[in-house]
């Protein structure tokens, strides 16, 4: 291991997220996303040293199915190659630790994910405990609910407040060109009390992907990378039933092993699909007004499943190479009411 390996993301790119892409393969919809990430760059396959992607075969109803996307990479010549069965944003995380044991110099990252072809709701049902909570069938709108109604009990946030978050979120996706749902709308009726449609995510489908890079040979791809200071990972227990879901003590864990709390953030992108989770990751995190928040739109906006994660990190990550912001949060979530939680600090060079 080489800790004083500097690594930076030094570009990023995603799909138009879409709530149907019938017309699309998973190929077909990732390697536009491939080739633009190479053309920013000016990288060909074969100056990539690791490539590591991020999907679920259950979720396409498929073995191996993420196989079939090594086709959009190119494996031919051979290439160093892995897959982890989760959000791309823990694709990113092992080719961080690559690139850190300097087993390689670039690596190229990506993710997708298709929801549009099932109910997506009831398939996040077989996350559970397959004993006692997943033959109940309680799917993921109703457990964010529960989480919502705790919230709400503790005097921690209220309808309105979580219907400014969502006006909030999906105003700031006017900016984002890859939204499914810019600009604000009505908050709908109830879903599952008291969370309405408007608190809920988006379903669609999409892609993204990021290139790493270490050193000089990042300053050499990209004009202000966006060096990632720390990056870490935990996880809660597994039934929600034994958690306080107005807390994220794992966030917080990994923000502080991250080196979130060292110095002030001035950007945040958080990985929070319902307006009630944003609420719980603020508090974890210590967020305050000062800090803009998913200025992106979030998940909120766009929640491509095994890709939105990553897509924090993207957006967090561009915000830097444009000059937005100098030292920025990203946050990627996985499992029931933030049960798995990854945080990452990203900084530009001082200008």
């Amino acid at each position: 291991m080489t800790p004083d390996r500097e690594v930076a993301i030094v570009a990023f790119a995603q799909s138009d997220h879409r709530r149907r892409t019938d017309d699309l393969s998973e190929v077909e919809m990732v390697m536009p996303v491939l080739h633009e990430v190479r053309r920013q760059t000016g990288l060909k396959a074969a100056d990539i040293g690791f490539t590591c992607s991020g999907s679920s075969d259950y979720l396409a109803g498929r073995a191996f199915s993420f196989t079939m996307a090594l086709d959009g990479v190119g494996a031919w010549p051979p290439i160093s190659e892995s897959h982890v069965e989760a959000d791309g944003a823990w694709a990113l995380y092992e080719a961080w630790v690559k690139l850190l044991t300097g087993e390689a110099d670039t690596a190229l990252v990506y993710s997708y994910g298709k929801s549009s072809p099932g109910s997506v709701r009831d398939v996040l049902s077989r996350q559970l405990d397959p004993y006692y909570l997943a033959p109940l069938w309680p799917d993921s709108v109703a457990l964010a609910a529960l989480q919502a109604q705790a919230l709400v009990d503790a005097g921690h946030t209220d309808e309105p407040a979580l219907a400014a978050i969502a006006a909030r979120s999906r105003e700031d996706a006017r900016a984002n060109p890859h939204a499914q749902l810019p600009g604000a709308r009505p908050q709908g009726e109830y879903v599952v009390r008291p969370l309405r449609t408007g608190d809920c995510p988006p379903v669609g489908d999409g892609a993204a992907a990021v290139v790493l890079a270490v050193g000089d040979r990042a300053r050499e791809l990209c004009a202000r990378p966006a060096w990632i200071r720390g990056m870490d990972h935990r996880i809660e227990a597994h039934s929600p039933g034994v958690r306080d879901l107005t807390d994220s003590p794992s966030t917080r864990l990994a923000a502080e092993r991250a080196g979130v709390f060292e110095r002030p953030v001035d950007t945040a992108e958080l990985h929070a699909p319902f307006t009630a989770q944003e609420v719980v990751l603020r508090r974890a995190l210590g967020l305050d007004d000062s800090v803009t928040v998913n200025p992106s739109g979030g998940a909120l906006a766009a929640n491509p499943m095994m890709a939105a994660g990553l897509v924090r990190l993207g957006e967090a990550a561009a915000r830097i190479h444009r000059g937005e912001s100098d030292r920025a949060l990203a946050h990627a979530t996985s499992g029931p009411c933030l049960q798995q939680n990854l945080v990452a600090v990203l900084e530009g060079d001082p200008r």
